[in-house]
């Protein structure tokens, strides 16, 4: 592997570097390592036009459901509501 030395950086931005591997539990090395590699993929990204997507919108593209599964179980929920609400004002005895 090589090194690479990356002169005059800001006091202000070594506290954050330190701060942020303190919080990820990671050396400052490490840190650095992966902030160039999110830097070069979002490039990467950019340049190519394609929108980097993250965890939560990868799973969500995965699980959420569709208008049509969407309109389905709001219609569900709807029934499921008004019959609690017809439920409620019933009488009740406790001679039943």
């Amino acid at each position: 592997m090589s090194n690479l030395l990356v002169r005059d950086i800001p006091e202000s931005l070594k506290q954050d570097l330190s701060n942020v591997a303190r919080e990820t539990g990671r050396s400052m090395s490490d840190e650095v390592k992966d902030m160039i590699r999110q830097g070069i993929a979002a490039h990467r990204a950019e340049k190519s036009g394609v929108h980097a997507k993250n965890a939560f919108e990868e799973l969500r593209e995965l699980f959420a459901p569709s208008d049509e599964e969407s309109e389905h179980f709001a219609e569900i929920m709807n029934d499921i509501e008004n019959g609690r609400k017809k439920d409620h004002v019933r009488s009740f005895s406790f001679d039943e």
